[in-house]
């Protein structure tokens, strides 16, 4: 595992922020979480970079010097950028949930409202109290929640070449879009070593139950069992597709006899042309190697009882 420098318990958290995140709101509430943090008697530095790559950069030398702890402020996307500092290393993650999606907070049952997750994160470095969780690696890359490889991924990969509309409803179009294009592929699935030959419309690693803002796409996996679930749905006509869609978000889709769900301690993805996103973050093409690394991360939380 990596490590980061040796933390001075008396020195200064790391506040890394993403301004943009939930159309903003991270940006206006730093200033309001720094001076709830300095309340409290601890120091904190703020890092915003001025893009993803900086703020990277910034939070990985703190961690090198020895920041006594980390607060990602943000969605799922800054959560995914803190883990490439600190997970593998004995430095604390706090996670203060300011985006549009906060699956990773929400598999990690931490409080929606920004106050309190401030105050739980605080408690717990006061008390010295810590929830170790599992996370993922990728190749050089570190993941919490939910890698996807198919159609959603493909959805994102269109969504994000589009100039047009911005929000939201830039997803909706292009969900609409790709419905009328895509079509199912065939996957290669190696679940600690074992090759699973099938064709998918879609495949979800997850190590957390959400991804897309609630949706309950792994809804048995858990952060601490040292597995990752995988969700395969299997080819289904696009209306049964579309019908069946909704049923996500209470995770009951994967009672349906086109889903399969397997467990594993290591999952690779095998499937020429597509490409995999985990955290809502491109990892790249397939093929991608995932394995679970247990307690590589601890939370500024209490543990669950």
């Amino acid at each position: 595992m990596d490590s980061g420098g040796p933390a001075d318990p008396d020195g200064p958290l790391a506040l890394v922020v993403n301004p943009t995140a939930g159309r903003g709101r991270a940006g206006r509430a730093a200033a309001e979480v720094a001076d709830r943090v300095r309340d409290r008697s601890v120091a904190v530095t703020v890092l915003a970079g001025r893009d993803a790559a900086e703020a990277g950069d910034l939070l990985a030398a703190a961690v090198a010097d020895g920041t006594r702890g980390v607060l990602a402020l943000g969605g799922d996307g800054m959560v995914n950028l803190a883990l490439q500092a600190v997970a593998g290393t004995p430095v604390p993650l706090g996670i203060l949930p300011a985006g549009t999606g906060n699956d990773f907070a929400a598999s990690l049952e931490l409080p929606g409202d920004l106050r309190a997750a401030t105050d739980l994160a605080l408690d717990a470095l006061a008390t010295g109290t810590r929830r170790t969780v599992d996370a993922v690696r990728s190749g050089d890359r570190w993941w919490g929640c939910v890698l996807g490889a198919g159609f959603d991924s493909a959805v994102t990969e269109r969504a994000n070449r589009m100039t047009w509309p911005r929000g939201p409803r830039r997803y909706d179009l292009a969900i609409l879009a790709e419905l009328r294009v895509f079509r199912p592929r065939p996957f290669r699935i190696v679940l600690d070593g074992e090759p699973w030959d099938t064709e998918a419309m879609l495949v979800a690693v997850g190590n957390g139950r959400s991804y897309g803002a609630g949706m309950r796409v792994t809804p048995a996996a858990q952060l601490d069992d040292g597995l990752l679930d995988v969700m395969v749905l299997h080819p289904v006509s696009k209306p049964r597709f579309a019908r069946s869609f909704p049923s996500v978000y209470r995770g009951t889709h994967v009672d349906l006899p086109f889903v399969s769900t397997r467990r594993a301690r290591v999952v690779e993805l095998i499937s020429d042309g597509m490409v995999a996103y985990a955290d809502g973050e491109r990892l790249g093409e397939l093929p991608v190697r995932s394995e679970v690394v247990p307690g590589a991360l601890h939370l500024l939380a209490p543990p669950l009882p």
